[in-house]
C-alpha cells in the first residue's frame, strides 16, 4: 500500500481539501476525494492496473503509482479551479 496526499486548494475563497489514497494492491486503485469543511463533495476511484507490469520491482511499482496519482491530484486541482468541482 502506497502512502496517500494530502493537499489544500483555494478557489473564490473557499478551501478545498484534496485527498488520495492508496486502496491496495489487490485492488490495483486508488481513491481521491474533494473536502469542504469535512463534506465529501466528489471522489472517485481510479485504477492503476495500467502502470503495472509483471515482475515490476517494489519501489518502481510505488514510483509510477505516485506518478498517476499526482497527475490526477493536478487534474482535480485544475477541474477546482476552472469551477467544475465544488
Amino acid at each position: 500500500m502506497i502512502t496517500g496526499n494530502n493537499r489544500v486548494v483555494e478557489h473564490d475563497g473557499r478551501q478545498y481539501h484534496l485527498q488520495v489514497e492508496d486502496l491496495g494492491d489487490a485492488s490495483q486503485q486508488f481513491e481521491i476525494r474533494v473536502y469542504d469543511g469535512g463534506t465529501v463533495l466528489w471522489q472517485k476511484r481510479v485504477s492503476y492496473d495500467d502502470v503495472v507490469e509483471p515482475d515490476m520491482s517494489r519501489p518502481a511499482l510505488e514510483h509510477a503509482v505516485r506518478a498517476k496519482m499526482d497527475k490526477m491530484l493536478l487534474t482535480v486541482e485544475a477541474g477546482i479551479q476552472k469551477g467544475k468541482i465544488g
